[in-house]
């Protein structure tokens, strides 16, 4: 009876296999690309209508819309060089996806173009549940503006597919048909105690002046104060610590820090800059100084300039 059982998993277990690899020889690289590809352009389309109804909404007709931006995966940018009526995006911005059958659910943030700074933003989900979101009818800054759309896994991304759940549970079914089977062969062994042991853990945090950073969680640490950092903040400070008593141009800043973002303005390295000069001034040892006509150099008084991972 047991040689039965464990015949009658095994074959289980094949055919599990080969129905996964029958779905298989449908999915393949180029079907993922296009359906990536095609995504993006019905993303583009719908970003530009949004673009063109709210500038018409605000009366004006003439303005060069540019292009949108792809920043990375899921996340596009629209600029719109004039001020416009944050009261109709939403609805507007969803109108436009429902016609192009976009499903995604998304993120907005409406950023100023100088400083890259968060003006507003919502959720999908705060709007489509009662069509409304937060900071509608407050007063808008005339000036130009970033609308960055940052989509969520979906089942728009060709991995979210149901096919990789069904390669889950086939791998979870053969798995337990293989401890099913040893344990009917095998006698488990007795159980024996062993001492508590510790993982290691592997720290990024790199130590400058009498201050040290966590890359992977982006936080300062300065004295006995601990900084949550932004991503640009984290990534501006990090530049200054590998090229430490060293004087970086501006322009290095620029492409090295905001270039993936396609919008570089030089006023933004000002405004960073004097925001970690205020999260380190309670490190003496440390001194982010203006070269004047050429850009900075963090100013590290140790022995030792060089970064220390620990």
């Amino acid at each position: 009876m047991e040689i039965m059982a464990g015949k009658l998993a095994i074959v289980a277990s094949f055919l599990v296999i080969s129905l996964l690899f029958g779905q298989f020889a449908w999915i393949t690289p180029d079907t993922d690309a296009t359906n990536s590809q095609r995504f993006e352009e019905k993303t583009n389309l719908a970003l530009r209508r949004t673009g063109h109804r709210l500038l018409l909404a605000s009366g004006d007709s003439t303005s060069h819309i540019p292009a949108v931006k792809k920043l990375e995966e899921g996340t596009f940018v629209l600029q719109l060089s004039k001020s416009f009526d944050y009261n109709q995006l939403p609805s507007l911005l969803q109108e436009s996806f429902d016609l192009h059958g976009i499903k995604n659910n998304y993120d907005v943030t409406v950023m100023d173009c100088k400083t890259n700074e968060v003006q507003l933003g919502y959720n999908f989900l705060d709007y489509s549940k009662s069509k409304e979101v937060a900071c509608v009818g407050r007063d808008q800054v005339i000036d130009c503006y970033n609308v960055k759309i940052t989509f969520l896994a979906t089942a728009n991304n060709p991995k979210s597919n149901p096919v990789w759940w069904t390669l889950g549970l086939g791998i979870a079914f053969i798995g337990v048909s293989y401890v099913v089977l040893s344990r009917r062969k095998t006698p488990l062994a007795p159980l024996i105690e062993t001492p508590d042991e510790k993982p290691i853990e592997k720290s990024t945090r790199i130590r400058f002046g009498e201050s040290s950073m966590d890359l992977d969680n982006q936080m300062l640490y300065t004295s006995h104060t601990q900084h949550n950092l932004t991503f640009r903040e984290a990534k501006l400070l990090h530049l200054f610590i590998k090229y430490q008593n060293q004087v970086l141009e501006r322009d290095f800043i620029l492409k090295s820090v905001w270039e993936d973002e396609g919008v570089t303005v030089g006023r933004s390295i000002d405004v960073f800059v004097s925001r970690l000069r205020k999260l380190l001034q309670e490190d003496t040892s440390l001194k982010i100084a203006a070269v004047h006509g050429v850009g900075y150099r963090l100013e590290v008084n140790n022995d030792n300039p060089a970064p220390k991972k620990t």
